[in-house]
């Protein structure tokens, strides 16, 4: 999975003279949360709609409503956007997107070809990316299961599924000698899994329907 697959492609952009209330108003028009903030083609900043909230004058301020429009008329996006902007490659793949997202603690990127704006991919983006891969709109049965952390335990492993399907395997957690799995099996006899599995010898942990 690449960011270019999940990402908005073609994002709304402000220039960084843009006032502060017009981006207010894309903001809310649009039911986004960021602007890229380009200038001369060239992305340059990113504003999102906490920045803007902080921006507005604090409702225990002593200005009147006349001074307030005044300054709000007069603030700029330049003025508080965030730079240099972290960004993200569109081939990059999704999972770094998602690191970068959470080292540094932001719920959106800016997707980059060279230094051409392609597109935004936010923490939605990803959270979509993963109901699609997990196969979480399937149904069937997930499962919990622990395998020996050695070469050939996963497909010995999923020998014992058939006649039903795996649709999805993911690494819940590494313990001592094991490697604990989840995985989402669906089709013909997905009741009959677990048993199939024990009387393979692995050690089911969970199994709830998906």
């Amino acid at each position: 999975m690449l960011v270019r697959d999940w990402m908005t492609k073609d994002p709304v952009v402000v220039a960084p003279d843009t006032p502060v209330l017009e981006a207010i108003r894309l903001l809310k028009e649009k039911g986004f949360r960021r602007l890229p903030v380009m200038e001369g083609g060239r992305l340059v900043g990113l504003v999102t709609d906490k920045d803007l909230k902080d921006a507005m004058p604090s409702k225990a301020t002593t200005l009147s409503v006349w001074e307030m429009n005044y300054l709000l008329a007069k603030l700029t996006v330049r003025e508080i956007m965030a730079r240099p902007v972290v960004t993200v490659e569109a081939d990059a793949p999704l999972e770094k997107a998602a690191l970068l997202m959470e080292e540094r603690k932001i719920g959106g990127l800016p997707v980059m070809e060279g230094e051409r704006l392609v597109g935004i991919i936010t923490v939605t983006d990803v959270l979509r990316a993963f109901i699609e891969v997990l196969g979480l709109k399937l149904g069937g049965l997930r499962i919990t299961v622990d395998i020996p952390d050695v070469p050939g335990a996963l497909a010995q492993m999923a020998q014992a599924v058939p006649p039903a399907n795996i649709v999805s395997i993911a690494t819940a957690a590494h313990l001592p000698g094991y490697q604990r799995l989840v995985m989402r099996v669906v089709g013909e006899d997905v009741e009959g899994v677990p048993k199939r599995l024990e009387a393979a010898g692995e050690r089911v942990v969970d199994v709830r329907p998906g």
